[in-house]
């Protein structure tokens, strides 16, 4: 892949987050300084690769499952592991939390609805054997589940298991991200599931994250994550 193709991903990716719709070559001729021509190229050469899909003729292009992981893996490297934040949303997640400093429960509580809240996708959280989730409506609002209740019924599959599989499975690293049919059950959901281990006195399994469709600002929505997990460390 050419540095300029990697770059028409990210666009086509960043771009399909905001506005929900495929995003054609018109746009991104005018984003690259290129023809149209040239970015129709471009894109074909893309999706033989595998990494952006065209739903219906005549529409633009929208990343699949592949491109997101080439994505997110790069988002990873270039953040060197996906730093702190400093912005208006982790703040406010940091005063929820701290306000339950001495109550353990409503701190993990608070933590699962500020993440729902500033990323409009479902907060969740897993603390040895209890779960905690908000924003379903979050989840339910978005216009890939909208329009199509089988994959409703997949998201439904994947939270009726994502406790006993993150039992089993214990992922290891400080930021999980499980894209699609990355996911453990749900593969057709077109979710992505980012989830966060920290370090817990209740539990050597404590996990925090959210949930939502793949169409996601993965950069933002990771360091909000990790964020909060290590917020909760640092209460709990």
């Amino acid at each position: 892949m050419t540095e300029r193709q990697l770059k028409i991903l990210e666009a086509i990716v960043e771009q399909y987050a905001e506005i929900a719709a495929p995003v054609g070559s018109v746009t991104l001729a005018k984003l690259f300084g290129v023809s149209s021509a040239t970015i129709r190229s471009e894109m074909a050469a893309l999706e033989d690769m595998g990494y952006i899909t065209q739903p219906h003729t005549s529409a633009g292009r929208i990343p699949t499952d592949r491109g997101y992981r080439l994505y997110v893996n790069n988002i990873t490297e270039s953040t060197d592991g996906i730093p702190q934040l400093a912005d208006r949303s982790a703040k406010a997640i940091d005063a929820r939390v701290a306000t339950y400093s001495d109550r353990a429960d409503r701190a993990i509580r608070s933590a699962v609805d500020s993440l729902a809240e500033v990323t409009r996708n479902l907060g969740l959280a897993t603390i040895g054997d209890q779960l905690y989730m908000s924003g379903m409506s979050n989840l339910f609002s978005q216009p890939e589940f909208m329009t199509n209740p089988g994959n409703v019924q997949q998201i439904a599959s994947l939270l009726d298991n994502l406790e006993p599989w993150l039992r089993e499975a214990a992922p290891n690293e400080p930021l999980n991200v499980f894209i699609g049919a990355e996911n453990p059950v749900g593969k057709t959901s077109q979710a992505s599931l980012i989830i966060s281990r920290f370090c817990s006195p209740y539990s050597d399994r404590s996990y925090i994250g959210v949930l939502g469709p793949t169409r996601q600002e993965y950069a933002r929505v990771m360091r909000l994550v990790r964020h909060t997990g290590a917020m909760l460390e640092e209460v709990l």
